[in-house]
């Protein structure tokens, strides 16, 4: 999904109640709702938008349009950038309860479910966010593990003329990422790691342009495009059951690639007015979906072009072998920098949703709320708080191990996909435009919002059960903890 700078402020509110505050006289310095003016415009909502997508996942996008060929690919990926603009559409008319003009603002996501749907689907909205970013950050152990051997094997391939095929496991690798993402677990929150999130965002970009670089140079070295107009030829290595479920599973990737309309509230909160937010958001969502739209498909149609049914899991790895070799350790090198940031974007909602309900639920406890001031030459003394430092820890040692134990990069971010596209992107969106508007049962308008979400909910079942059966096939030659590539 997407995972940058624009989520920095994502989800931080879990299931807690939001406090309104009062408005302020001055108009000139402070919002409607007594917070400091907004300054946010059309230019900076797009560009948070644009960084927050494209990520991690556009690097499965070659795999995903081998699975579908050179017609369907490209059609699903248009479809999915139509479903996520037009139900980010409807998801920014829900910014303000009741009028768009002057209603009361939502700052979160789930501050919209709550304020807008109540009752129990605020716990189901609440639980599916925090199982999807728990996953996310198994997916990210995976891909970081992936990276950091290309960047070993490449280097092993060319000092040995390619004499040695360089194979070894993925577990120390996701060891050292587990090391790297304890330490800085224990920054306390958002606000302190902004600058985590800047570097991430560059470092997407970095590496994106360098594999649709290759992509092209590929292509241009060999004079062909490779591929098919159906997809991955049905043969030795595929069989007919096995290209049924691969292109399901490639449904769930090409999910995975467009999950940002939960981060979409909050960029909407920093947008000044007049004129209205959601007219200026539906303007920036259009023009950065369409970005997106174009990076993906050159991303995804190059990469299928230059290895054709051959095209890799993670596009970057599948140049592993190529000169120059030095590019791709660059390459893999932003990617393994950009998912240690993201890696902690991504999990501080999680680790201040369990922190603040524990401090809730024993506010006597000392080991809970006491903090411990650590002296460090020449910085601030840091505050050492003990239920951190030990949640966060078998936090991080729990996804490492699950990494371990299930591997498989484009399995991983097909469930991901999956489980996050129709709740998140389609159902509580539909559900809250449905109740904000006032649109009656069985209209022709309801009917088709309906039809909407059950076409969707359809596709996600799909793309979960197709990336479900490739877990299962590769469970069946694998070892635990003994992965080699």
């Amino acid at each position: 999904m997407g995972e940058n700078a624009g989520t920095k402020n994502h989800q931080h509110q879990g299931f807690d109640i939001s406090i309104d505050m009062l408005p302020r006289s001055d108009s000139k310095c402070y919002d409607d709702d007594g917070r400091l003016k907004r300054t946010g415009t059309f230019w900076t909502a797009s560009a948070h938008i644009i960084t927050a997508v494209i990520g991690s996942g556009v690097l499965s996008l070659a795999w995903a349009i081998a699975q579908l060929g050179w017609i369907a690919g490209p059609a699903v990926m248009f479809l999915f950038s139509f479903v996520s603009f037009y139900t980010s559409s409807l998801l920014s008319e829900c910014y303000r309860t009741s009028d768009l003009v002057s209603g009361k603002r939502n700052y979160t996501y789930m501050d919209a479910v709550r304020s807008i749907l109540g009752g129990a689907k605020v716990k189901a909205c609440g639980f599916i966010q925090y199982l999807n970013l728990f996953g996310i950050a198994v997916g990210y152990t995976i891909a970081a593990s992936i990276s950091m051997m290309a960047i070993k094997r490449s280097n092993c391939f060319h000092e040995s003329d390619g004499e040695n095929p360089c194979h070894m496991s993925s577990t120390p690798y996701m060891i050292m990422f587990g090391m790297t993402e304890i330490l800085l677990s224990q920054i306390p929150d958002f606000d302190q790691i902004w600058w985590l999130s800047i570097v991430a965002a560059v470092m997407s970009f970095t590496y994106s342009s360098i594999g649709l670089a290759l992509g092209i140079a590929q292509v241009a070295a060999t004079g062909t495009l490779k591929g098919s107009l159906t997809g991955i030829s049905i043969g030795a290595k595929v069989t007919q059951t096995q290209k049924l479920w691969r292109s399901f599973q490639a449904l769930g990737d090409i999910a995975f690639a467009y999950s940002f309309s939960v981060i979409l509230i909050e960029i909407q909160d920093t947008i000044k007015s007049p004129p209205s937010e959601s007219k200026t958001m539906k303007k920036a969502t259009k023009l950065s979906v369409s970005v997106t739209t174009l990076f993906y498909m050159l991303c995804g149609c190059m990469g299928y072009a230059a290895f054709g049914d051959s095209a890799p899991g993670n596009l970057l790895t599948g140049f592993g072998f190529y000169n120059p070799f030095w590019l791709l350790d660059i390459a893999n090198a932003a990617i393994v920098i950009h998912l240690v940031g993201a890696y902690q974007v991504f999990c501080q909602p999680i680790y201040a949703f369990i922190e603040k309900r524990a401090a809730q639920k024993w506010p006597e406890s000392d080991f809970i709320t006491n903090d411990v001031s650590i002296s460090i030459p020449g910085c601030r003394p840091y505050k050492l708080n003990l239920f951190r430092l030990v949640w966060r820890t078998m936090f991080v040692m729990l996804t490492t191990i699950i990494s371990m134990l299930l591997p498989f990069f484009n399995d991983v971010v097909g469930i991901l996909g999956a489980l996050g596209f129709w709740p998140l992107t389609v159902y509580f969106p539909v559900e809250m435009y449905i109740v904000q508007k006032n649109i009656p049962k069985w209209s022709t308008r309801w009917i088709c919002l309906q039809m909407l979400s059950i076409c969707c909910l359809i596709i996600s079942i799909a793309a979960a059960a197709g990336s479900i059966a490739g877990v299962m096939l590769d469970l069946k030659a694998y070892k635990p903890f003994k992965t080699s590539y």
